[in-house]
């Protein structure tokens, strides 16, 4: 091996032990008091094992989201253009 592809392995190395060491040492870093968060950033949990509240669920809604007519009408114009994109594919494919 020549010196100079001997040199490049090396400092190869030496940037990939590098990179894992840094790795490794940087969630005990941010956590330093002295290096600590800006004071407009929000605090760590101090309890990290709670889970958050995935079954609590929104209350009803006394009306609907789309009145029924509305919803009859996009449906209607749903059902056209899915019928215009079938007629469409069915022409292309007849060529």
């Amino acid at each position: 091996m020549s010196v100079g592809r001997h040199t490049s392995v090396l400092a190869l190395g030496i940037l990939a032990l590098s990179a894992f060491v840094l790795a490794g040492c940087s969630s005990p870093i941010a956590d330093l008091p002295s290096l600590g968060a800006p004071a407009d950033a929000s605090a760590h949990a101090k309890d990290p094992g709670t889970y958050l509240p995935v079954h609590d669920l929104p209350p009803d809604r006394d009306e609907a989201v789309i009145p029924p007519d509305q919803r009859a009408k996009i449906e209607a114009e749903l059902i056209k253009a899915r019928d215009r994109q079938a007629s469409t594919t069915q022409n292309s494919n007849a060529k």
